[in-house]
């Protein structure tokens, strides 16, 4: 993730981007939005950041496993900054109309990662852990700078979805 900084010193590692979304690299290319972890330790303890490229970032877990559970309970969650209940039922409705069978395709995925799909939070409640976490302590160690030296938006600066 070239030209972003963390003005707290923590070591962040790239791991991920999603193609097609466009964040430029030092070479001039189109990256997507990207995941990095934060912090030091294993896969399971790191902060995960995400940076997107309409100039928002934050941290949006803990570990590798909580990225996984919230994309699959909620694959959706980059489109839930700044939207109401009722719009977050629009999204998901959106989505599960462009994705037939999702319940069984997630139940399936989770599965095969050894994830008891009875065990996975609800949509609600996923969400409002990923605002909770995003807004948190840790935020502050995850202000990601960008190339002009201006902080990039927080992910959930206007009203977090409600309950």
């Amino acid at each position: 993730m070239p030209h972003l900084a963390l003005p707290s010193g923590q070591r962040r590692r790239g791991f991920g981007s999603l193609p097609g979304y466009g964040w430029s690299s030092s070479r001039g290319r189109d990256r997507g939005d990207a995941f990095c972890f934060v912090g030091e330790g294993g896969a399971e303890r790191l902060v995960v950041l995400y940076v997107s490229l309409y100039g928002e970032a934050g941290p949006i877990g803990r570990g590798l496993p909580e990225l996984v559970r919230l994309s699959l309970v909620v694959p959706w969650w980059r489109d839930a900054p700044g939207r109401t209940d009722v719009e977050l039922r629009a999204v998901a409705d959106e989505y599960r109309e462009d994705v037939p069978g999702f319940d069984r395709r997630r139940d399936r995925a989770a599965r095969a990662l050894g994830l008891d799909p009875a065990g996975l939070s609800s949509a609600a409640t996923a969400l409002a852990r990923l605002v909770e976490f995003a807004r948190g302590p840790v935020s502050a160690e995850c202000l990601v700078v960008g190339y002009d030296s201006d902080p990039l938006a927080p992910l959930f600066a206007r009203a977090a979805p409600h309950r």
